[in-house]
């Protein structure tokens, strides 16, 4: 899902005699600069799309492959599919004629030359080692496979960037750092697949590593650029410049240094690309995409949007309200908070302004509900697989915990919308609007595949063998419903699948050489440090540090790779203060995910403002001000882990009701409304004051919170009082 470029997605406010409002909502929406073949060219990309997920299903689940090449594969099947999907200049538009820089084909032509060699020279190696070489000569390596892979990588990427074609031609630039992507994982396949492997990171290792492994970044960096915009491009290459700045830059931030030769021999190994994020990514995550394209395949989401407007649809504000709902739902099939924002935004939107919401209210509602499907259990923008995957901890304990901050965190947006419609005097849609909650309820059986998901994960199933079975039951769920699945809607599930997941799989391989870099060169430990200094002083400053560092790193990114790189440089120096590695991660995954509404760098408050035809800027601080609580709940969880399931049920439920409480109060107090009247700032200064102390979670803090909610209400039905003969 590009989140940089503009996305052709037209609303779907449609109604049908059963008033019906939701059409095709998790029809993947097209980025602008997706190439979209016909005839020939469509059958053979998506015949490669569909063998993409089949191989994994199938490596998954029936015949595992060695760890290493089935990692090499993944990421390189990612970039052969990306570069031949995705452009990386815009098309080109009617009045310019079918092309513009027609030398493009003839420098790209040149560089195909090299790249097939090092494709050639790859094979060659594999012979040699085979016919009992222990291994490859430096100079063959440098001068026949190595140079001639920079080389064409670097021609190819700065071509595409002037290469402009129609919408529906395939781009011969790109054909090259396809041919590239191949020659590196050839070679790695080679190498990891002898004895070579263990010399990596020593002064002893192949040459020919570095050399992939810096085609391959550049690789890797450029398709992030196409697919996810600029800000991961930027952070990898500001990381990648300090591996060699290091050494001079003074203070905590220096560092002894690495050899081109040595930092290169390691980053495609399981120290970076290789390692926890694209662990991730090449089990559960692309098994996941494959479970929501089957969802969307069998119109699940459809009925998530349908279902919410029948049952909040006529709530003061309805339309906003069904956002939060829709949204929660979309979000456990959905892996970024841009594209929730999409999927559900373009429906909920348009309504929300048509009951009264201004366009920037409208927009900032949906970018905070949105945000809210990435802490949505039991998927959570696949971040809880991440996070398993970096603590060790099993999934299942932090798909439990992640149940009351979610809760929180949405109860929070409701009082907000709720208030909001409160104080302007929105009405709900009217019944003859909505859908027929009755007719729906006919159909929760569409339920059933994310029901045997998370009961299958709560027997103990394996991860791989649970998203299995919910994928084969929504198959299966579909020959209930209005949309059965027959084999072509198997087949179109499998290549939807393969073109969600490539962003994804991109991402993390981009996040996986920032988190290269920070253990090999030790800046996340000089960080961890650095933060117990300022713990000497107060553990909440440090937190309030360590909330900063997380945003800053998480701005502009999708939810897995901003929590990749926030918890290789925070959660090590949170646990380090004494909190406990489930607290500290939770703390850090919850600051990457808002760091979708914290302008400046705000990528679902944007897609929303792009929806709505508000200014930017201007939704994504109204949506900041709608998630505060959001900013608010990690420090609860410091003070009181009874809100992530880390105690006795009666200190569980206590935290919750108090908890609960305290969001409603802080809604109040933000929004400026409690008590049926609108709130004066000293009442809000209360409301808010009184919010903190039950957030806080001991029992003088609570009651001192409840006696300040006590006062404020007086103080309020005293002002209703006064207001009421004014009124009549």
């Amino acid at each position: 899902m590009s989140t940089e470029h503009e996305i052709q997605h037209s609303p779907r406010v449609t109604e049908d005699e059963d008033h019906i409002l939701a059409h095709n909502v998790d029809e993947e929406p097209v980025e602008a600069n997706r190439r979209m073949f016909e005839g020939g060219l469509l059958k053979l990309v998506t015949l490669l799309t569909i063998a993409y997920s089949s191989f994994h299903l199938y490596t998954l689940n029936i015949a595992p492959l060695e760890t290493w090449s089935f990692r090499i594969i993944h990421v390189a099947g990612a970039l052969f599919l990306g570069f031949m999907l995705y452009a990386g200049a815009r098309f080109v538009s009617a009045e310019e004629g079918e092309a513009r820089h027609r030398w493009t084909n003839w420098i790209a032509g040149v560089a195909m030359l090299p790249a097939l060699y090092a494709v050639y020279q790859s094979f060659a190696f594999y012979q040699m080692l085979n016919d009992g070489a222990l291994r490859i000569a430096p100079e063959l390596e440098t001068w026949h496979y190595g140079w001639p892979l920079i080389a064409a990588t670097a021609v190819g990427i700065v071509v595409s960037w002037f290469h402009q074609r129609g919408r529906g031609r395939f781009s011969l630039p790109d054909l090259v750092l396809m041919v590239c992507s191949v020659a590196v994982a050839a070679y790695l396949l080679v190498v990891f697949n002898t004895p070579i492997r263990m010399s990596t990171g020593t002064p002893f290792s192949p040459v020919g590593i570095s050399f992939a492994a810096v085609a391959g970044s550049a690789l890797i960096l450029e398709l992030t650029r196409r697919v996810a915009g600029m800000a991961l491009v930027i952070i990898g290459l500001v990381f990648l410049a300090y591996v060699f700045a290091g050494p001079y830059l003074p203070g905590f931030l220096g560092y002894p240094g690495l050899s081109v030769k040595r930092f290169f021999s390691q980053v495609y190994t399981d120290a970076g690309i290789l390692g926890p994020t694209t662990a991730v990514s090449s089990t559960y995550i692309i098994l996941f995409i494959i479970f929501a394209a089957f969802l969307q395949a069998s119109k699940v989401g459809d009925y998530f949007v349908n279902f919410a407007f029948a049952a909040a649809g006529r709530s003061r504000g309805g339309p906003a309200k069904v956002s939060i709902f829709a949204s929660g739902l979309m979000g456990m099939i959905n892996g970024t908070s841009a594209g929730n924002v999409v999927s559900t935004g373009s429906l909920t939107i348009p309504l929300m302004k048509k009951v009264g919401y201004k366009k920037t209210s409208a927009g900032a509602v949906e970018a905070a509900a949105s945000t809210g499907g990435q802490i949505m259990p039991p998927i959570m923008g696949a971040g809880a697989f991440i996070m398993a995957e970096i603590t060790g901890i099993p999934y299942t304990e932090i798909a439990i915990a992640a149940i009351i901050p979610a809760i929180l965190y949405f109860a929070s947006v409701y009082f907000m919308v709720d208030f909001e419609a409160a104080k302007t005097g929105m009405r709900g849609m009217r019944e003859d609007e909505l859908p027929k909650l009755g007719r729906l309820m006919k159909q929760c059986y569409l339920f059933v595949p994310i029901i045997i998901l998370v009961v299958a994960l709560f027997m103990g199933y394996s991860v791989i063998r649970a998203g299995t079975l919910a994928t084969v039951s929504a198959a299966v769920v579909s020959w209930i419903s209005p949309n059965k699945m027959g084999l072509r809607s198997i087949l179109n599930a499998l290549d939807l699948a393969s073109i969600m997941s490539i962003q994804i799989i991109v991402v993390c391989a981009a996040a996986g050489i920032i988190v290269g870099v920070i253990s090999l060169t030790g800046v996340g430990a000089r960080f961890s440090v650095l933060l117990l200094d300022v713990a000497e002083h107060s553990n909440l400053l440090a937190l309030i540090f360590a909330m900063f560092i997380s945003i800053l790193l998480g701005m502009g990114m999708p939810t897995t790779a901003a929590y990749a790189v926030a918890a290789s440089v925070v959660a090590p120096g949170l646990v380090q203060l004494g909190i406990e590695p489930l607290t500290a991660h939770f703390f850090v995954f919850y600051f990457a995910v808002v760091s979708a509404i914290t302008p400046p760098v705000a990528l679902a408050s944007y897609a929303a403002a792009g929806i709505s035809g508000a200014n930017a800027m201007e939704t994504s601080v109204a949506s900041f001000r709608i998630g505060i609580a959001a900013f608010i709940v990690p420090f609860m969880f410091f003070y009181n882990d009874a809100l992530l399931m880390e105690a006795g049920w009666f200190e569980i439920a206590r935290a919750l009701v108090t908890a609960t409480f305290g969001v409603y109060l802080l809604s109040g107090g933000v929004m400026g409304w409690f008590a049926k009247v609108a709130a004066p700032w000293l009442t809000r200064l209360l409301l808010i004051g009184a919010a903190l102390l039950m957030i806080e979670g001991g029992l003088w803090t609570d009651l001192g919170g409840v006696a300040a909610a006590v006062l404020a209400f007086l103080m309020q039905r005293q002002r209703r009082a006064r207001l009421a003969p004014a009124v009549s």
